[in-house]
């Protein structure tokens, strides 16, 4: 094994004299209600359950009938990247592995996830995955498995440094959803004040100017072209070049209609429909495809962030909904795009706004890099105890 950490006192095992694959069954009348996990339950690169499912729950599966009991390992037959521990008694089917530790002086309960998840447990694993079209992996090629384990204190040293990182983890994805979520109520609550006033959009661009459609005709891509954006460029953060595709100034020129300057916002008419993103400088004189559209904001009269706020907001969306045509794919229409309601709080006030939903989303940033460091740091650890595959 290669590792920075010394392997004085590890000794070799079969992981099948090491843990048991519990197959105890569930009786609802003897049982009554249990909380019961399948595959969808356990998510990826998380190694507790958030949500359960009830035995009560009218699409609660007959098949399922192993119990599990507080601090089982599952592991996913079908899905072996899906590995979890569960809090409490309940259910499971039979594509899920139930593992306990035979003899906690030889392997510790809390210990055993983390063995799982080694990059050379996982390794072998894949190796066993077999099948041609629905692959598993069999309890006898994981029974035989050869694993090494640290002596016992050690690996409550191990497991007691992993799992306060996985509790820091999961006290980070709780913090960064809250902030996400009250980010979106602030916003949406502003929005639906009956005081508000609103206004059509078209009324507030700027003057000399038309809500127009993105019309470019790309031709042939040119590496050194003036970029094109198209629906696919846009996503949640912002517009970039990275990966834009370019025309030729030539063909560029004959739509000028089309072309939008820094500060400009882009409308996506179908696909994402409604998300509205800002011109930044470095794609000034860029021109818009097909199922886009250009909108210049007037800023004297509203804040053209604010404006964007609005267009990608809850609120919004609803209204969309009921001006967008098609049940599957949704599309705006020029038309209904320019009469879409906006809500004006004046200036001063969606300043204000604008400044506390900025510091939501700053917090929510800072959060999602340090949940990043976490994950990167836990990936680090795990290889630096157990080592890299062979």
């Amino acid at each position: 094994m290669n590792s920075s950490m010394g392997r004085q006192g590890w000794t070799s095992h079969v992981f099948g004299n090491l843990v048991k694959n519990i197959n105890d069954y569930f009786d609802s009348v003897r049982d009554g209600i249990l909380p019961y996990v399948a595959g969808p339950h356990i998510s990826l690169g998380k190694i507790m359950i958030s949500a359960y499912g009830s035995t009560a729950d009218d699409d609660f599966p007959p098949t399922f009938k192993r119990r599990f009991h507080p601090g089982d390992v599952l592991l996913h037959s079908r899905g072996i990247e899906k590995l979890a521990v569960v809090d409490r008694i309940g259910v499971t089917g039979e594509k899920l592995f139930v593992l306990r530790t035979r003899d906690q002086s030889l392997l510790l309960q809390e210990f055993l996830p983390w063995l799982l998840l080694s990059a050379r447990v996982q390794a072998h694993l894949q190796d066993n995955f077999t099948g041609s079209v629905n692959k598993f992996l069999n309890w006898k090629p994981l029974s035989d498995m050869q694993v090494a384990l640290p002596p016992i204190e050690e690996q409550k040293r191990l497991a007691d440094l992993l799992w306060a990182s996985e509790t820091h983890q999961e006290a980070l994805v709780k913090e960064n959803t809250a902030v996400k979520v009250l980010r979106k109520k602030l916003l949406d609550q502003v929005l639906s004040a009956m005081s508000v006033e609103t206004l059509p959009l078209e009324s507030l661009i700027k003057p000399d100017t038309t809500i127009t459609y993105g019309i470019v005709q790309a031709g042939p891509e040119v590496e050194n072209g003036v970029p094109y954006i198209r629906v696919s460029d846009m996503t949640d953060g912002q517009l970039s070049l990275e990966g834009m595709k370019r025309t030729a100034p030539e063909i560029a020129a004959k739509f000028k209609r089309s072309r939008v300057e820094t500060g400009d916002l882009v409308v996506a008419l179908r696909g994402r429909t409604g998300l509205t993103l800002k011109v930044p400088d470095e794609l000034a004189g860029a021109n818009l495809t097909q199922g886009t559209a250009r909108v210049a904001i007037n800023s004297e009269q509203i804040n053209p962030d604010f404006v964007v706020a609005v267009m990608n907001s809850a609120w919004m969306a609803s209204e969309i909904n009921r001006n967008a045509k098609g049940s599957t794919f949704t599309e705006l229409t020029l038309a209904a795009l320019r009469n879409l309601p906006v809500p004006r709080l004046g200036l001063e006030k969606e300043a204000e706004l604008l400044r506390d939903l900025r510091a939501m989303s700053h917090a929510e940033v800072a959060t999602a890099h340090s949940l990043e460091k976490l994950r990167r740091t836990k990936s680090t650890l795990l290889s630096s105890i157990f080592g890299d595959p062979q």
